[in-house]
């Protein structure tokens, strides 16, 4: 290769991305957005109950850990506070792990507390929301969302 290749091929590389290119790049993501935008915002209702669901999960997890730390799961008077702060009164909680097993307890989607049984009506614990509309049962974006469900 001579010089002069090697000097148009350097500075083609090192040009970048011209105007029309990222142009181009922008209309694409616009057109995109455009289709996809008002897909996802046609179902907020199906999205805040993902969420709810995603919560639960996570506290779930976060109640076995505790269990696993302490041989019981917090009562239900003591509640889901017990994964913050560490917890007075029966069950003791001899091994509780410093600085929690949750940062802090999350409201559901609607601004609603996560409601916690033990035992529960469904199994060993039950973590829980009521939907939107904050009552037992419910359909749709008012229907209640816990740890029994699949």
């Amino acid at each position: 290769m001579s010089q002069d290749q090697s000097k148009n091929f350097r500075s083609a590389r090192n040009r970048g991305f011209t105007l029309i290119e990222i142009l181009v790049v922008v209309v694409i993501l616009g057109i995109l957005a455009a289709i996809v935008v008002p897909r996802v915002m046609e179902h907020p209702g199906e999205a805040r109950q993902v969420r709810a669901k995603t919560d639960i999960q996570a506290i779930v997890s976060a109640l076995n850990i505790y269990k696993l730390d302490n041989f019981v799961y917090p009562s239900s008077e003591q509640g889901l506070d017990a994964l913050v702060h560490k917890p007075s009164g029966a069950p003791e909680a001899p091994n509780w792990k410093s600085g929690g097993y949750l940062e802090r307890v999350p409201k559901d989607p609607w601004a609603h507390p996560y409601l916690y049984t033990h035992p529960g009506q469904h199994g060993d614990i039950d973590v829980y929301s009521l939907g939107a509309d904050g009552k037992p049962g419910g359909e749709g974006e008012a229907k209640d969302v816990g740890n029994w469900e699949d």
